[in-house]
C-alpha cells in the first residue's frame, strides 16, 4: 500500500503531464477533433465535472459520512447513462469559455490534493465500493485521463484521427 504522500506525488506529476499538452493552445481549445464533436476545453470540462464528483467523495470519506448523491440526476450503472451525464455536465459549462474550462479542469488537481491531504490517516485507508474496493490510499484519480482521452488528443494534434488542429 502506498502513503499518502506518494499518491499525491503521482497526482502533481499528473497534473504537469496534463500541462503539456500546451502544444494545442489556447487558440485550439475550442476546436472540434480530440473527442470525436468535443473541443479540448469539451474534453476538459467533462474531466472536471467527473472529478468534482470524485471531490465531493474523498470530503465525505474524511468526514466519516456516506458517499454523497451526485450532483446530476442520472446515476451512471450503464453505458447509456453515462452518456446522459457527459451530456448533462456538458450542459453545466455552456457559456464558459474554453479557457476557463481548461483552466478549472488544472485548478482541479489542486482541490483533489486538498480534499486528499483532509482526510484523517486512520481513514486514508477505507475501502472505497466506488473505486472497485480499493483503499483511499491507493486510488489511481488520474487514471480515465489516461485511459480514455491522451490517445485520442495526441492523434488529433498528430494529425491521425482524420482531423488535424489548425
Amino acid at each position: 500500500m502506498r502513503t499518502q504522500a506518494e499518491q499525491i506525488a503521482a497526482i502533481r506529476a499528473d497534473q504537469e503531464f496534463w500541462r503539456a499538452p500546451a502544444e494545442v493552445g489556447p487558440a485550439r481549445y475550442d476546436r472540434p477533433g480530440p473527442m470525436g464533436d468535443w473541443s479540448f476545453a469539451d474534453m476538459a470540462g467533462h474531466l472536471t465535472g467527473w472529478r468534482e464528483r470524485t471531490i465531493n467523495r474523498i470530503h465525505a470519506v474524511g468526514r466519516g459520512e456516506p458517499e454523497p448523491a451526485p450532483l446530476w440526476i442520472v446515476e451512471p450503472e450503464r453505458e447509456d447513462a453515462v452518456h446522459e451525464v457527459n451530456d448533462w455536465i456538458r450542459a453545466q459549462h455552456a457559456g464558459r469559455t474554453p479557457a476557463q474550462l481548461v483552466a478549472d479542469y488544472d485548478a482541479s488537481y489542486d482541490r483533489l490534493i486538498e480534499a486528499l491531504e483532509a482526510v484523517p490517516a486512520q481513514l486514508q485507508t477505507t475501502v472505497l465500493p466506488w473505486a472497485d474496493d480499493e483503499p483511499l490510499v491507493d486510488v489511481d484519480f488520474t487514471g480515465h485521463l489516461h485511459d480514455e482521452h491522451v490517445a485520442p488528443v495526441r492523434a488529433w494534434l498528430d494529425g491521425t484521427n482524420g482531423s488535424r488542429p489548425t
